[in-house]
């Protein structure tokens, strides 16, 4: 008899729950061995909870251990803290891991691309530690520890060994940043050592982000403080088509997060016009995490195959099709 996996279903706000509701969909239609125990968060939640992240949100995952979680709006300069940064925060979800593929029937400048970014999620300027001096200076402090530094890269090497991976690149600014970035580069050359199997190299991020434009298909797995890993793993999903196809998962020890890592769009609420594929590759990631990878390969054939064809596309993809009616293509084509 199959395994069931509970997994805790986040839906999210504006057109979150339009993409979950496809991504679920299609999981359903490939025989997807998961029970959903759906959990409402954001501000959809805050007025009737008094929380964007109520302690029940929490604790499911803890529970379930894997979570799979559509956009959540975080207000910019103002309002409640990000509920993406609480839950890496609470669950200790230390590593961010962007996948930048490029795909069949998605229009970019490049083709080849072929890259993880994993980034460190609990510390740097991220952190929180940030005070306002006066009324005309604020300051925030970069904490970069060792731990956390040996903690990543030993998860970045690992990642390599495990998907057949022969590069790691080590990204800082170590040249500006000498203590804190200095001390991340000495814990990644540590680890290094316990992995002679796998190239290593080390890059500035300004001539990395150079580089990317240029040659993108040189990197193979990079590994970044929290700050330098945000911004590029942007820059890596444009070179792939965007953020609307672009996968993440943010893991720790005894939980996982898969996600969207684009917008959550609320002017678009409602209208059928996002597409599901980040979000679905994500959830590819999940079923990858908890072993079912013939399941994960089924469907993503199944949204190659409709990319490809593109007779069924989403209008950030040049076509005409609503969030459901792509989602239906690639249940077609399983």
């Amino acid at each position: 008899m199959t395994k069931l996996h509970t997994v805790t279903l986040i839906p999210g706000d504006g057109i979150g729950p339009e993409i979950t509701r496809a991504v679920t969909r299609v999981l359903h239609a490939a025989n997807a061995p998961l029970v959903w125990e759906e959990q409402a968060a954001g501000a959809a939640v805050l007025e009737t909870e008094g929380s964007v992240l109520p302690q029940r949100v929490l604790d499911s995952i803890a529970k379930n251990g894997v979570a799979l979680k559509g956009p959540i709006t975080t207000p910019i300069g103002k309002g409640f803290r990000s509920v993406n940064v609480a839950l890496r925060k609470a669950l200790d979800l230390y590593a961010c891991v962007r996948p930048a593929k490029t795909l069949p029937g998605v229009k970019s400048r490049y083709t080849g691309v072929d890259l993880v970014i994993v980034r460190e999620n609990t510390e740097d300027l991220y952190a929180g530690l940030e005070r306002k001096i006066d009324e005309d200076t604020a300051e925030s402090i970069k904490r970069i520890t060792r731990g956390a530094s040996e903690r990543i890269a030993r998860y970045a090497f690992a990642y390599a060994v495990q998907n057949g991976r022969k590069k790691v690149t080590a990204v800082s600014k170590a040249n500006i940043c000498k203590f804190s970035d200095g001390l991340f580069l000495e814990a990644v050359r540590k680890v290094a050592q316990e992995y002679p199997q796998i190239a290593y190299e080390e890059v500035l991020v300004d001539n990395l982000c150079m580089q990317l434009v240029i040659n993108p298909e040189n990197y193979d797995v990079l590994v970044l403080p929290n700050l330098y890993g945000d911004i590029v793993s942007d820059l890596a999903a444009g070179l792939t088509g965007g953020l609307g196809v672009a996968p993440g998962a943010n893991i720790g020890q005894k939980a996982a997060v898969f996600e969207a890592v684009h917008g959550s769009s609320p002017a678009l609420a409602g209208q059928q016009k996002a597409n599901p594929t980040a979000l679905l590759l994500s959830a590819c990631l999940m079923l990858r995490h908890l072993g079912e990878t013939a399941c994960a390969q089924k469907i993503e054939a199944a949204l190659l195959q409709t990319l490809q064809e593109g007779e069924t596309l989403t209008f950030d993809l040049g076509g005409h099709a609503s969030t459901d009616e792509f989602a239906q293509a690639v249940i077609a084509h399983l």
